[in-house]
């Protein structure tokens, strides 16, 4: 068997956009000739499949799955909002995410190697890109970990569009965890506690506020109480535990958790396409395009 040099594989993939695994298997297929790994690549519909990637999927649904200790969330991306309705989309997400929590891979290189009905995750995205007609990217995913005496708690929002993974020491249930997994959908705090806050963050809501006092006209020694209450109103809005319980705002969610013998030790929350640049849709420019055909 020929010898497949790395810079053989990147120059495949800058061709036809496949995978750097597909790019390597069509390589030792056809013995390093590269004009019949392409056709090779065609032939299996894997280049076709790469002709989708450049379009932009910012649509898609998240999914968690929970195995013992373990627990891990993702995201699949799709082109509309249609798509990540179809049911063979669902599944996927959901068996990626499955596959993801049974065997941890340290990075999205590992998680596209993982095994799915026996093909690859990045196989199987290739496959479904093939049969729905749109590009699909599995954008990313986090591991959490509990022990014994903890729980998970998953919540989805909006069929997927808002995906919660919330993990509680001290505590096995599942019911408070999943409380909490919705009051952060619904919520969005940035941090678990206060102390996490990064330092910059801090510094620069500060100088915020001192400015905004400033501008108020107050005394200086009057400015300074003004800024450490202003302080205190932000650090514990963006603080999970110091929220409100969105279900019952008489307590905060920290309270809320001491109540079951638990506290809040992490969480992670996914929205699709957050961060991410979406397609503009300009019907009449489409239509005019039509018109000039």
């Amino acid at each position: 068997m020929a010898k497949i040099s790395a810079k053989l594989v990147k120059e495949l993939r800058d061709m036809t956009g496949v995978g750097m695994m597909d790019a390597k298997r069509a390589l030792e297929h056809v013995e390093g000739d590269i004009d019949r790994a392409v056709d090779h690549l065609r032939e299996k519909g894997l280049a076709s499949a790469a002709k989708k990637a450049d379009r932009i999927a910012a649509e898609g649904i998240t999914a968690s799955y929970a195995d013992g200790n373990t627990a891990a969330i993702i995201e699949l991306n799709s082109e509309t909002d249609f798509v990540a309705k179809n049911e063979q989309f669902q599944t996927l997400a959901e068996n990626i995410a499955k596959v993801v929590a049974e065997n941890k891979p340290a990075s999205m290189e590992e998680a596209m190697a993982l095994e799915i009905d026996g093909q690859t995750v990045e196989h199987a995205i290739a496959d479904a890109i093939n049969v729905i007609g749109e590009n699909i990217s599995f954008r990313r995913f986090e591991i959490l970990t509990k022990e014994d005496g903890d729980a998970f708690g998953e919540y989805v929002h909006m069929g997927g569009r808002i995906g919660v993974v919330t993990v509680i020491e001290g505590s096995t249930d599942e019911e408070v965890a999943r409380d909490v997994a919705m009051h952060v959908a619904a919520i969005n705090p940035q941090y678990v506690h206060r102390d996490q806050v990064p330092a910059d963050v801090i510094e620069h809501e500060k100088s915020i506020q001192t400015e905004k006092a400033l501008n108020e006209g107050k005394p200086e020694n009057i400015v300074e109480k003004m800024i450490t209450g202003r302080m205190n109103r932000f650090l514990a809005e963006m603080s999970l535990t110091e929220q409100p319980f969105v279900k019952d705002p008489d307590v905060t969610v920290a309270k809320y958790v001491e109540n079951v013998g638990g506290n809040v030790k992490e969480f992670v929350r996914f929205e699709v396409g957050e961060g991410m640049e979406r397609r503009e849709e300009d019907f009449a420019a489409e239509v005019a395009k039509e018109m000039r055909k």
